[in-house]
């Protein structure tokens, strides 16, 4: 089935405007959302949300509504992109990412671990996270040195994706792990990963599309949890990730902008969490905080 990029084409300021509309219209949906430079001379830049094509309709209602009220200058282009899988192409060739003790490798560089290294293989796929984002490298690197302070029992990986870091955490702490998505087609593809790195017994995947699902309070309390999504979604879901965190727990948050970090800091603020540490990699941010 073909996908489809509806967009707006305005000025920078302007498209970052649309953006932050589209992420309140479409934040706790599976719809990808963007600005891009078209002509940076003119200032001409477009926002986007992607779709695929049974989808349409409503989303392109739903898009008219939303600009209805500000932009209703702006119309509505539409575009169908080729079946191409962008995330297999835009990997191919990339060299192994190392972050703490891990190093994130696909299957053709499996020579290049090096002796006392954590080993994760993870090859292109349907989910995201291989490691070269800087937001999935900063989790790695705050997961190996936040365990450096404390033993930690019970760990959460909301919004796995690749499942990467339920696998990490699985190889350096041996506890229990629960890593859960709203996506199945990324719980398959981490569940996946995982047999694929060796790792089964201790590693439970769940789909779970809110805190209402009976998988956290089975599995929880969680003195770990990592949720490397976004800003808006992480500030609003404060209260109940909070919630499902053990007394003296730790979290580790990304999927942060450097210039969003201070929004977030104060909606963990605001649920008695401390501060402990920020890894600033590539313009994201990852912060560490403490129950």
């Amino acid at each position: 089935m073909s996908e489809i990029r509806l967009f707006v084409t305005t000025t920078e300021r302007r498209a970052a405007a649309v953006l932050d509309l589209l992420s309140t219209v479409f934040e706790d949906e599976d719809y990808a959302i963007a600005t891009m430079e078209i002509d940076e001379k003119r200032d001409v830049w477009e926002a986007s949300v992607y779709m695929m094509a049974n989808e349409e309709e409503q989303v392109k209602a739903r898009l008219a509504d939303a600009l209805a009220a500000e932009f209703s200058d702006l119309p509505i282009g539409r575009e169908v992109l080729p079946d191409i899988d962008w995330i297999a192409k835009s990997l191919e060739g990339l060299a192994p990412v190392r972050a703490g003790r891990f190093v994130v490798h696909g299957s053709h560089d499996r020579d290049k671990v090096k002796t006392g290294e954590i080993a994760i293989e993870i090859d292109a796929g349907q989910a995201f996270g291989t490691g070269h984002h800087g937001t999935t490298a900063g989790c790695l690197e705050m997961l190996a040195s936040a365990t450096n302070a404390r033993r930690y029992r019970n760990v959460l990986d909301l919004g796995t994706g690749s499942g990467v870091l339920a696998i990490a955490a699985r190889k350096l702490l041996h506890v229990p792990v629960l890593a859960t998505d709203i996506d199945p087609v990324a719980t398959r593809v981490a569940a996946d990963n995982a047999r694929r790195n060796g790792v089964v017994a201790g590693l439970t995947f769940a789909t779970a599309p809110g805190f209402h699902s009976t998988a956290f309070r089975t599995h929880g309390p969680f003195d770990l949890i990592i949720a490397n999504i976004l800003a808006r979604p992480l500030m609003k879901m404060a209260p109940q990730l909070v919630a499902h965190l053990a007394p003296g727990g730790s979290v580790i948050l990304s999927g942060i902008l450097a210039e969003q970090r201070w929004k977030v800091l104060a909606a963990y603020n605001g649920q008695n969490l401390k501060h402990v540490r920020t890894i600033w990699r590539n313009g994201w941010v990852t912060i560490c905080l403490t129950k």
